[in-house]
């Protein structure tokens, strides 16, 4: 019984890296489409304004790592946790949903600054003017 918990584990461990090796495989071969979706995807956003693209970021990072679902957290969390074979194991859970937002927040955002900086200050502005 105890073997086949582990083998268990390595096989969803095993599934998960080569579904990983196959994604990358596919976005390495498949560039022109890549680079056709992502000049789309540029040219659709330097057409919105400063306003637009503020409120988008703060709708998209409060829905997306808000901190006020931790029950949405939990399955999430608690899903992939059994995707890689683990057993589910509640106190681990309970650590990750209250800290894993909080990292995924505070890099988010250091990378939205960080890039906002250097494209657009006055979107800076205006986002915090949104977010106060």
């Amino acid at each position: 019984m105890h073997n086949e918990d582990c083998i268990h584990m390595i096989l969803h461990f095993s599934t998960n890296l080569i579904c990983f090796f196959i994604l990358s495989g596919y976005s390495i071969m498949g560039n022109k489409e890549l680079i056709l979706l992502n000049s789309w995807i540029q040219e659709f956003l330097c057409n919105l304004s400063d306003t637009i693209k503020a409120f988008s970021i703060l709708l998209l990072t409060d829905l997306c790592i808000g901190f006020h679902s931790p029950h949405g957290w939990e399955l999430m969390i608690g899903f992939i946790y059994k995707d890689f074979g683990f057993a589910h194991n509640d106190p681990i859970i309970s650590g990750l949903v209250s800290t894993f937002p909080i990292i995924l927040d505070t890099i988010l955002k250091y990378w939205i600054f960080r890039y906002l900086n250097r494209v657009s200050p006055s979107l800076v502005v205006i986002y915090h003017s949104m977010n106060d």
